[in-house]
């Protein structure tokens, strides 16, 4: 069965962006320019975290508005694969993404989607997110940007 990311207690977060400097590590570069997946303020201390990754969805929008079919829809379930060398640089996938996971690179004109390695939640020293089965929904906390919708 196909995995993904899963936020598992956004509750838990506390903005350190560990899992970000780790996905960037898992390429041999440093910094957190790179990163699949990103976490953000909820709007101050109090309010908390948001953790935005690719959710795998299993009808991705992001798929259907890509005129070179240069994000595909990962065989096993949910969730999105790019081919780079298809991608023209539209940013439709972007602005399709609901959860606004499709992550930009600049330098390269592309989409950063998350590959579900998982690397980043080894790094996260408080559980907050864990690779899973697609379809899982063990532990999810109310507070999951699966219930986030990005503003246009």
């Amino acid at each position: 069965m196909a995995k993904r990311l899963s936020v598992i207690d956004v509750d838990r977060c506390v903005g350190c962006q560990a899992c970000m400097f780790a996905c960037v590590r898992r390429l041999g570069q440093g910094g957190l320019e790179g990163a699949c997946i990103h976490v953000a303020s909820a709007g101050g201390i109090r309010k908390g975290f948001v953790v935005i990754v690719c959710r795998a969805c299993p009808n991705p929008p992001c798929t259907r508005v890509c005129p070179t079919d240069a994000l595909l829809s990962r065989q096993g379930g949910g969730g999105v694969r790019l081919k780079a060398d298809r991608c023209i640089g539209c940013g439709n996938c972007a602005e399709a993404c609901p959860f606004g996971a499709i992550l930009w690179d600049q330098d390269q004109d592309k989409p950063r989607v998350c590959i579900y390695c998982g690397y980043c939640a080894a790094y996260c020293p408080y559980d907050v997110i864990a690779l899973e089965e697609v379809g899982s929904s063990k532990g999810r906390s109310s507070k999951d940007t699966d219930n986030i919708v990005r503003e246009t």
